[in-house]
């Protein structure tokens, strides 16, 4: 029986693991940026290494963990590989979150590090 997305009726546990997996990857500030980066535009990892400020290996390494997790996709174009997000959902969560934080900082309140300091 599928789960009422919204109701009152819990997800199958499986689905909570694989969220779980998805927000632990989230929980890196560095693969976050990634993320809000490639749900604006698609692009090399040249490109998003300039783009977050880190250094090419490690923007690297975080590309590999989330298109292993498959919440990036990458394809070729010549010989660059070319990253992107292709699940809407990701893109949408990864947007409310990050425009929520941003507008509760800009608006001063709730301060943007309370979410840190509760241990979320």
């Amino acid at each position: 029986m599928a789960a009422d997305v919204g109701g009152s009726e819990d997800p199958p546990a499986g689905v909570l693991d694989e969220a779980a997996a998805a927000f632990g990857l989230l929980a890196s500030s560095a693969r976050l940026h990634i993320m809000w980066a490639l749900a604006q535009s698609e692009s090399d990892v040249t490109h998003l290494a300039v783009r977050v400020g880190g250094a090419l290996p490690s923007v690297s390494q975080h590309l590999t963990k989330l298109r292993l997790a498959g919440l990036v996709r990458s394809r070729r174009d010549g010989r660059r590989q070319v990253y992107y997000v292709d699940d809407p959902d990701i893109v949408t969560v990864v947007r409310l979150m990050v425009g929520q934080l941003t507008a509760r900082a800009e608006g001063a309140s709730a301060p943007a590090g309370r979410l840190r300091e509760t241990g979320a």
